[in-house]
């Protein structure tokens, strides 16, 4: 349904429970700290390491990544959120540090075991973060809530690299031991400051705009076991559209981190204009999208997720005129970043409109859906790129587009049938409705 009052970002700051502003904050720190991903290629080959065996780390911690939110939703499924965030970063931290121990000649394999493991275990929070938040978020609030941390992230995204630039200077090492110790500041955090159990914030209201009507299912049940919570996902169409729209929307969206370099490095731009794009994107984001998220939310979902998707495929589309003019390339981005303004906090929150007894394992397979699509861009990417030339940013909108036709028909609520004459308009004649699907 939509509201007739428009969600409001103060409204929405002043609704957020304290609990929240603790999640988001340890996010943000977390975050500020992630190296491993970013630098583990540079560092590993600064230390002598040949570039195969580079990749062939960054490949474990990839892998492993897609693995851990997966082991992260079944945890938080077990044992609740708290507990999940604490264990992984707890576990992450030692694992983090250890990485530059473990770079020397001989230590391959150790270094391919810890990389995985280090890669599990960062990721396995975030399905604990993000039904954390859901739970304590009024209703109301919950797309705003995930923009939210969506911004705690790029926030962090933002300035990791600033912080690298100037530790590198320093000592290499110490990339990953604060990488590690941002780690164990979250798990404390959440040991010292977050709820021991997700109830849910007073105040809720009535969903936001195109949400799911999810009625509550019991917390244990054959819905609630692992085999059957998934079997029933696989056979849910509709969620399999959406995954689908999340696989090939991650991999378009990636591009713009590893296709685009090599464009602007093959027009002859020099190296500080990418780094300008990239400035630009953040700033936008950053500042722009709680404002954005507000002003739509009262648009229907499907509404919201499917124009998304088709201003992300412009902006990408756009990017193919990068050899006539660099503002082309500075358009294609800012519209680029627009397009997930206005469709990705939808798409993210949709996981959460599920039941309990099923919420952490689709939020989980759905970032892992999208750690799997991060891990082959790259091989998408440089591949067609090679292959097409400028032809391959056309590509990307039209298999952004196609995302975004996965997303209407995944998210998007057939109408409510009438009720039958002389029924119970409370009781018949309407389909019961879990998480979207009916």
């Amino acid at each position: 349904m939509t509201e007739d009052a428009p969600v409001r970002v103060f409204d929405a700051l002043k609704a957020t429970p304290t609990p929240v502003r603790y999640l988001l904050g340890g996010v943000l720190v977390n975050q500020l700290g992630a190296f491993v991903q970013t630098f583990l290629v540079l560092y590993l080959t600064f230390r002598g390491a040949s570039v195969s065996a580079a990749g062939l780390a960054l490949v474990a911690y990839s892998v492993g990544s897609v693995f851990g939110t997966m082991l992260g939703a079944e945890i938080t499924h077990r044992f609740g959120p708290r507990a999940t965030i604490m264990a992984a970063m707890g576990a992450s931290a030692p694992l983090v540090a250890s990485i530059s121990w473990l770079s020397g000649p001989g230590m391959l394999w150790a270094l391919l075991v810890v990389a995985g493991l280090a890669g599990l275990f960062t990721q396995a929070y975030r399905p604990a973060a993000a039904v954390m938040l859901s739970d304590l978020m009024p209703e109301r609030y919950q797309v705003m809530a995930f923009s939210m941390m969506r911004i705690a992230l790029n926030i962090g995204a933002a300035l990791a690299p600033l912080i690298a630039a100037v530790v590198i200077l320093v000592d290499w090492d110490l990339l990953f031991w604060i990488d590690g110790g941002t780690a164990l500041v979250y798990a404390l955090l959440a040991f010292a400051l977050l709820p021991k159990k997700a109830v849910e914030a007073k105040g809720r209201a009535e969903p936001e705009a195109g949400a799911a009507a999810a009625p509550e299912a019991p917390a244990s049940g054959p819905a609630a076991e692992g085999r059957s919570a998934y079997a029933t996902m696989v056979r849910d169409r509709k969620y399999l559209l959406y995954l689908g729209a999340i696989l090939l929307g991650s991999l378009t969206y990636a591009q713009g981190h590893i296709a685009l370099p090599l464009e602007l490095a093959a027009d002859h731009y020099p190296t500080s204009f990418y780094s300008t794009v990239l400035t630009v994107s953040s700033v936008v984001l950053i500042t722009c999208e709680l404002k954005i998220t507000a002003y739509l939310s009262r648009l229907p979902k499907h509404v919201r997720v499917i124009t998304g998707h088709l201003v992300e495929a412009v902006g990408l589309a756009v990017y193919g005129l990068t050899s006539r003019s660099g503002a082309f390339t500075i358009a294609g981005a800012v519209l680029v970043v627009f397009g997930i303004m206005i469709a990705a906090p939808s798409m993210f929150a949709h996981p959460a409109t599920f039941p309990a007894a099923v919420k952490a394992r689709y939020i989980g397979t759905m970032q892992a859906v999208g750690g799997a699509a991060s891990a082959l861009a790259p091989l998408f990417g440089v591949f067609l790129w090679t292959s097409l030339g400028g032809g391959f940013w056309l590509l990307c909108g039209v298999v952004t587009a196609g995302a975004g036709l996965l997303a209407l028909a995944g998210v998007k609520q057939p109408p409510e049938p009438a009720p039958a004459k002389g029924a119970d308009s409370g009781t018949e004649g309407k389909p019961e409705v879990v998480g979207g699907t009916s």
